[in-house]
C-alpha cells in the first residue's frame, strides 16, 4: 500500500487537517437540485459565462476527477505504475452501484481502475484508489481538499473519492470547471480514457455515462455526476476548429435536460457543429 507521506500531502495530524480543511469548514450546505453554469476557454482560463458559478453544489461524480488526478500524479511520480494491483477491501466492495462489483481481496490494476472511474463512474473503484493511496478514504479526502486549494478551488471541499451522497462534500460550477482544466492540462495521455465510449473487464462492457460522446461533434470528453440533491451534473470538454473550451452545468432536472444545455453552450460558443460530409454515392449521383 502507497502512504499518504508517499502521496505528497502532509501526515494526517489534527494541524494539518486544520490546515487543510480550515478555509472550508465555514461553507455551510450547498442548495438542493439547483442549477450553475460555468464555461472557460481551455488555453486561456478566461471566463466565457458564469451563471451561480461560485453558488456551493454538490458535485456528486464529478468528484472523482479529483480522484483521477490524484492517481495520476502518483503515477507521474512514480510511486505506482498502470500495472500496480490495487488491493479491493470490504469497504470499497460495500459501496452502492454504480460499481464493478469486485470481491473483497480481489485485485485491480491501476490502468482499470482509471478506466473504471473515467467510463463506468464506479463508486467502489474509487473508494479502492483513496484507500490504496491514502490508507483510508478519510485521510485521501483530505489529500484531495489540500490539492482542490492548492490548484485554485476555493470553495470545494472533498470528504469522499467517490461524491456518494455526503452534505459536507461541496463545490461549485466554477471549481469543477478549474479541476477539469487541470486535469486535462496536466494529464493529456489520459485524454483518451475520457472520450471512451465503452470499457471492457472481466467479460463485460460498461458504457460510458458521458451520453454526449460521439453524438455532439468536438465533444470528448470530460465526467458526469447525479446524486438526487445535486440533480444531474456534467463537466465537458469539446474542441472545434481549433478551439477548446470546457462546459460545466450542475443541477439538472434530467440527464437529457443537462445534455442539451451543454450541447447549446458548446454550439454557442464553438460554433456550430461543421455539417458530416455527404456520402459519396450520392455526391455521384448528383445529389450532393
Amino acid at each position: 500500500m502507497i502512504s499518504l507521506a508517499t502521496l505528497g500531502a502532509c501526515r494526517s495530524t489534527d494541524l494539518s487537517r486544520r490546515d487543510a480543511m480550515g478555509l472550508t469548514d465555514s461553507l455551510g450546505e450547498a442548495e438542493v437540485r439547483a442549477h450553475s453554469a460555468y464555461v472557460m476557454d481551455f488555453a486561456t482560463g478566461r471566463t466565457l459565462l458564469a451563471e451561480d458559478a461560485d453558488a456551493l453544489r454538490y458535485p456528486a461524480s464529478l468528484t472523482k476527477m479529483m480522484t483521477l488526478y490524484l492517481l495520476f500524479e502518483a503515477i507521474e511520480q512514480r510511486r505506482l505504475s498502470l500495472d500496480t494491483p490495487l488491493v479491493v477491501s470490504q469497504n470499497a466492495a460495500s459501496k452502492p452501484p454504480s460499481k464493478l462489483g469486485l470481491a473483497p481481496g480481489s485485485t485491480i490494476a491501476a490502468r482499470d481502475a482509471a478506466q473504471a472511474l473515467a467510463v463506468k463512474s464506479a463508486n467502489d473503484i474509487a473508494t479502492v484508489i483513496a484507500e490504496n493511496l491514502g490508507e483510508t478514504e478519510a485521510a485521501f479526502a483530505l489529500a484531495m481538499t489540500r490539492k482542490a486549494q492548492a490548484l485554485g478551488m476555493r470553495r470545494t471541499r472533498f470528504v469522499n473519492a467517490s461524491g456518494l451522497p455526503d452534505p459536507r462534500q461541496v463545490s461549485t460550477a466554477r471549481d469543477m470547471t478549474i479541476l477539469g482544466q487541470a486535469l486535462r492540462g496536466r494529464f493529456p495521455q489520459y485524454a483518451p480514457l475520457f472520450a471512451a465510449r465503452e470499457f471492457a473487464y472481466a467479460g463485460r462492457t460498461h458504457r460510458a455515462t458521458n451520453k454526449l460522446l460521439g453524438t455532439v461533434p468536438g465533444v470528448d470528453g470530460l465526467k458526469t455526476g447525479f446524486i438526487r440533491d445535486a440533480g444531474f451534473n456534467l463537466v465537458a470538454t469539446a474542441e472545434r476548429g481549433g478551439r477548446r473550451i470546457l462546459v460545466t452545468v450542475i443541477g439538472g432536472r434530467t440527464g437529457a435536460e443537462r445534455n442539451a444545455e451543454v450541447t447549446a453552450l458548446v454550439d454557442r460558443f464553438l460554433g456550430p457543429a461543421p455539417l458530416a460530409p455527404m456520402p459519396a454515392d450520392l455526391v455521384a449521383a448528383g445529389l450532393e
